[in-house]
């Protein structure tokens, strides 16, 4: 993470070039990728990601590995939508269904309920929400 900027990135090689996207592929790899025992041990492993850049700033190749930016305050964003307000919807509800006397087994599953149509509703709105979480690239120097 970048200080003076507050910015979160990551290495990655583009994938595809449209043109109004460049598509760049991350690789993230565990904590452990380092370990001597990585080839034997069941934990390690790495997983691809693949980011969208609207209109990019300079010209890119297939191929060519980049720097994949993120403003530091849209992954609290990001946080805070996925895990943080779910949690306390759930939390809510199950504390109101307990001051309304429901029996406890049905208010745990009603207060997990509450997150089917939160998720839904946010996959609805993906296209508004992705509009905000805007990604920027720059060459490896």
């Amino acid at each position: 993470m970048t200080q003076a900027a507050k910015t979160v990135d990551h290495i990655g090689r583009v994938q595809e070039i449209t043109p109004d996207e460049v598509i760049v592929c991350i690789t993230s790899n565990s904590a452990c990728a380092g370990c001597h025992a990585q080839g034997v041990c069941g934990m390690s492993g790495s997983s691809q990601k693949t980011v969208v850049v609207q209109k990019p700033n300079h010209d890119y190749r297939v191929g060519e590995d980049v720097k994949v930016i993120l403003r530091q305050s849209l992954g609290f964003r990001a946080l805070f939508l996925g895990y943080i307000l779910p949690f306390f919807l759930v939390l809510l509800s199950l504390i109101l269904l307990s001051v309304c006397k429901v029996h406890e087994a049905m208010a745990g599953l009603i207060s997990l309920s509450v997150l089917v149509p939160y998720y839904l509703a946010l996959y609805g709105f993906k296209n508004r929400v992705s509009k905000r979480f805007t990604f920027d690239i720059e060459p490896v120097k």
